[in-house]
Formats: C-alpha cells, sequence, structure tokens
C-alpha cells in the first residue's frame, strides 16, 4: 500500500504520495545527472529515504536539498548526490565498506544493500543512536553503527582493512591512516576542498603506495567535523 501525506483535495483525487515524489525524484533528478546504473535507481524503491527522516520532514525527503537531520547541524546530501556516491563505488556484494560520517544511516543503508558488511562511524552519538534506530527499523542487519573519529582511520591497531571507504562529509584531504586501510584494487570517495567548492574524488589503491585519484564531479557539501581529542568509542 503507498503510503501518503494530505491525500486528498476537495475533488477526492490524491495530491501528493510518497510513490509518486520517489518517482519525480529518479526521473527528473537522479536519472538526468549521469545515473545510468538501473541497479542502483531500483534501490531507491527498497531502501526507503523517507524511513530515514523524521516524520515532519517526509515531504521534503525528495527535493533536491540538503536536509537537516534530527534536529542538529547536519544534513542529508541531495539525492542525486547519494546515488552517485553510490554509483562511483560500485559495490558488488563481496566488499567490507567503512563509511567515515553516519548521518541518519541512509547512506549506510544504501552501501549495506549492495556490500557485504558496512560500518559507519560519526562522531556525534546522537546521530549514531538515531542512525541505528533507522538502520534496524528498516531490518538492515549488516550495517554496525559506531560513535568515533575515523577521519584518521579506525582500529588501525587491529590491521583492519576495507575493500570500499566512503567520506559522507567534505574534508581539506584524506589522511594517510584511512588511505593505507584501503585494500588493493579498493576505492575510496571523498569530497575534498573547502567553500565555495569541493571535488567529488574517487581513489583507486592501485598497489601498495600507489593510488589513482580522479575528479568526478564539482558541489558543496558541509565539512566533516572531526574530535581532536579522539572520543573514547562505543557502540551501538
Amino acid at each position: 500500500m503507498t503510503a501518503s501525506l494530505n491525500p486528498l483535495n476537495q475533488n477526492d483525487t490524491p495530491v501528493w504520495s510518497i510513490a509518486s515524489a520517489r518517482h519525480k525524484m529518479i526521473e527528473q533528478q537522479i536519472r538526468p545527472w549521469g545515473i545510468s546504473e538501473t541497479k542502483y535507481l531500483d534501490a531507491l524503491e527498497i531502501v526507503k529515504r523517507e524511513l530515514f527522516v523524521d516524520e515532519l520532514q517526509i515531504p521534503l525527503t525528495f527535493s533536491d536539498l540538503l536536509l537537516p537531520i534530527h534536529g542538529t547541524q547536519e544534513v542529508m546530501m541531495e539525492p542525486k548526490v547519494e546515488i552517485r556516491v553510490l554509483q562511483a563505488l560500485a559495490p558488488s556484494g563481496k566488499e567490507e565498506v567503512l563509511e567515515v560520517g553516519t548521518g541518519s544511516g541512509y547512506m549506510a543503508a544504501l552501501l549495506g544493500y549492495f556490500s557485504k558488511t558496512v560500518k559507519t562511524v560519526d562522531i556525534k552519538p546522537e546521530l549514531v543512536a538515531f542512525a541505528a534506530f533507522n538502520l534496524n527499523k528498516c531490518r538492515i542487519p549488516n550495517v554496525r553503527a559506531e560513535v568515533g573519529d575515523a577521519t584518521k582511520g579506525w582500529h588501525i591497531e587491529n590491521n583492519q582493512s576495507y575493500d570500499i571507504i566512503c567520506i559522507s562529509g567534505a574534508v581539506t584531504k584524506v589522511s594517510e591512516g584511512l588511505k593505507s586501510q584501503l585494500k588493493i584494487g579498493g576505492r575510496l570517495f571523498a569530497f575534498i576542498g573547502q567553500e565555495p567548492l569541493m571535488s567529488a574524488t574517487l581513489v583507486k589503491r592501485i598497489s601498495h603506495d600507489y593510488f589513482q585519484t580522479q575528479v568526478l564531479f564539482e558541489t558543496l557539501v558541509p565539512m566533516l567535523q572531526v574530535d581532536q581529542a579522539e572520543l573514547s568509542s562505543f557502540e551501538f
């Protein structure tokens, strides 16, 4: 059954529905922006974006804007940017993924749909709690949310490595610690730079000491927050 908000006008005809809003988002925002992989468009029907926002925000969920997350200063990226990131990283179902910057949990959910496991890390406990609630609500079992600052790497001391690393926020540069956790053949996505423009960048690890870098497009997203005091981490 299709859910709807304010579903009827005076003529008893639907004026707004989640299904129609999602369809317009896909056809008018995302597909024209160079998203050619049908499977990623299809995922938008399964990993439902409206389940990762507060109820009052649902009418804005499919708009081409940065959407505030759960009363914080953090935002969800525009839908077209999220899917462009997913297409660039190209998970195929077997990857172990690290996301830096959890937000609402939606990007982690998309990655989780196409990957083996996802570990998503955010500096703000309230965001991790919100994301964990959303992921549990949507019954996404292969994504684990943790609190901490992963911008310099995450549990490097355990020799943990990843097939995919996604930095869901802008950074001035990608740390060597984080790059060192990328497996040979792996991909890392980052928004690099400062206002007024950042470069959406894909990094591929070709060998132990050689990384290939490609700028995919220019955009503007909020800077990723970091904790220089190294927040003691706990899990949800």
